[in-house]
């Protein structure tokens, strides 16, 4: 005789999947079986079916970002949802989402103002490494393992607030659209968001990662007549002239400070700059590269831990607009999805920042080819 289970019930079940735990700084990712708890109320458990690899996750192995260990990185994913907790309303299983590392609760004062889009409710700046209610869904050999700024997409479940999440597409390709969880939309909403990029302007961007070739793509969508792309590794050049650089500079080539480089090959220095590494040099030469009574310089690389910035105050006395933007200044669950929607109709490509694609037990491998500029 079979007994069916009503859903409620099924769904309260612990996963067993894998997942992959950095258990200390400076050593490579473990692949283990982990538990993954169900959805406490408000929450939503979901299968993990793409995830992109970001320097974010690199400067926790690192030390240069600052987390508790153990810990599940990856950020950026896309997936299906396999069960929520009580009270859920806007995503249903089997929905394809993107989790948000930005999540949106709607209440908070970056939430209810038009100017912002850093959530209270985040754990960017916090670095709890906890669900909103102070505790984990994973474990792994009997420990408590650390959630990631309320993503951990390393794994092949996860559990996210609902305020994390957004439904898409349901014909979205996830494998390309888990870019639209960071990478991108970072980049391309620093560019037309954040900087309001205007036609005709130039830009400078320092780095060309795949952040930074995503504000390649958005100075270019945004008008701008000249976009320089700036960056030590020449290899990279030549995607970033297939998505809109005008002109490539390596600072390796020149024996004066790149600021100064980039001010004669202007004129005045250029309207926007777009720092995209996450280093405190390349900050300050990126604001002093731009135009010095109206330039804008944007800051999009994460800055490194324990450091600080020093620079001339005249920088920003004659008129500099120096700001900083997380995940593009887009309010997550609002944009995403139009983000999604806005691919689907070709009006931007993400292909050309799809450099590998590796089965996921090849981590460590992805996170090599990662630092060695591939």
């Amino acid at each position: 005789m079979q007994v069916q289970l009503p859903f409620s019930l099924l769904c309260l079940q612990v996963i067993k999947c894998k997942a992959a735990v950095l258990w200390e700084a400076n050593k490579p990712f473990s692949i283990e079986e982990v538990e993954v708890a169900p959805p406490k109320a408000n929450e939503v458990r979901i299968k993990v079916v793409a995830t992109g690899i970001c320097r974010s996750d690199d400067h926790v192995i690192t030390g240069g970002l600052v987390m508790p260990f153990p810990i599940i990185l990856g950020h950026e994913a896309a997936g299906i949802v396999e069960s929520v907790g009580q009270g859920v309303t806007s995503v249903k299983p089997g929905d394809k989402v993107i989790p948000l590392f930005v999540p949106q609760c709607g209440e908070c004062n970056s939430c209810l103002s038009s100017k912002g889009n850093l959530c209270s409710k985040n754990d960017i700046g916090s670095a709890a490494g906890l669900m909103p209610d102070g505790t984990t869904r994973f474990t792994c050999k009997g420990k408590a393992i650390h959630h990631f700024i309320g993503t951990s997409t390393f794994t092949e479940y996860t559990v996210v607030h609902e305020s994390a999440v957004a439904k898409i597409d349901s014909a979205a390709p996830l494998e390309k659209v888990c870019l639209i969880g960071c990478g991108f939309s970072t980049g391309y909403g620093a560019a037309v968001q954040t900087a309001k990029v205007e036609p005709g302007s130039t830009c400078a961007v320092f780095g060309l990662g795949g952040v930074g070739l995503s504000v390649v793509m958005g100075c270019k969508a945004a008008g701008a007549s000249r976009i320089i792309a700036v960056d030590i590794n020449k290899d990279k050049f030549a995607k970033a002239k297939e998505l809109g650089a005008t002109d490539c500079v390596n600072p390796k080539d020149f024996k004066k400070p790149i600021h100064e480089v980039l001010i004669e090959m202007t004129g005045q220095g250029v309207d926007y700059s777009f720092e995209v590494i996450g280093r405190t040099d390349t900050m300050a030469a990126a604001l002093a590269c731009c135009q010095y009574n109206y330039g804008v310089s944007v800051i999009v690389g994460v800055p490194p831990a324990a450091q600080k910035i020093t620079f001339d105050p005249m920088l920003l006395f004659t008129g500099r607009t120096w700001k900083g933007s997380v995940f593009g200044g887009w309010k997550s669950k609002d944009s995403v999805p139009k983000l999604v929607a806005d691919y689907m109709k070709k009006k931007f490509v993400l292909d050309p920042l799809i450099t590998h694609t590796l089965p996921f037990t090849k981590i460590n491998e992805g996170f090599d080819l990662l630092r060695t500029g591939q």
